[in-house]
């Protein structure tokens, strides 16, 4: 990894402003496809919330396609700093399971994104399709169980958890109420829901320990 620091007396580096527009626009992008689904963002939906040129936002992106794989990379680097790296800043196995599926409530509770989780957003709209994204949102969420069962599989090793849990199958039993209280607090406006999402974690792990 490139090393980010700077010389004491190097001058401070700025984004030029075709980068500062292009990363506006993106975040912008990010909100909107959180509330309305990413197959309704398109160049002239995004100009019209900016109050720009449909020609100045094109200039950016060139095509409807390569502005939705560019939020959604820029999604997920929300969801890294956010989700991952304060996860996986915890010691493998238990500690960084809770602290993964904490994190991830926590991105939901404090409101990141209007529409919720970003990637879950994406799951319920693309996962009876086809095609690029479809295949970006699977792999993006395979990614995410296969964290989760690693985790399983570190707790197991260090005597944490029981031995003869399915690691994936306790992923999976992890996920879903994560997952079900971003869905249900959006819904109903109602943050008990990332409660009831944070106990059922809890539980869920009490109970798969030796």
């Amino acid at each position: 990894m490139t090393d980010m620091r700077q010389a004491p007396d190097a001058p401070p580096r700025r984004r030029s402003d075709g980068e500062a527009t292009h990363a506006a626009i993106l975040a912008a992008a990010m909100r909107l496809a959180s509330v309305e689904g990413l197959a309704s963002l398109t160049i002239g939906r995004l100009a019209r919330e900016l109050g720009v040129s449909k020609s100045g936002v094109f200039a950016h992106f060139r095509s409807k396609q390569r502005l939705q794989l560019e939020t959604i990379a820029a999604a997920g680097e929300v969801f890294e700093r956010e989700v991952l790296r304060p996860g996986l800043e915890e010691a493998p196995g238990v500690a960084r399971l809770q602290a993964l599926c904490e994190a991830y409530l926590s991105y939901i509770e404090r409101g990141v994104f209007p529409g919720g989780c970003f990637f879950a957003q994406l799951l319920a709209e693309y996962d009876a399709q086809s095609g690029v994204i479809h295949e970006q949102v699977s792999a993006d969420h395979h990614g995410w169980l296969q964290l989760l069962a690693g985790e399983v599989r570190a707790a197991q090793h260090l005597g944490e958890l029981d031995g003869d849990v399915d690691p994936l199958q306790l992923a999976f039993e992890l996920s879903a109420p994560v997952e079900l209280a971003n869905y249900l607090s959006v819904l109903f406006r109602d943050g008990t829901h990332v409660e009831r999402g944070r106990r059922a974690v809890r539980d869920r792990i009490v109970r798969a320990g030796v």
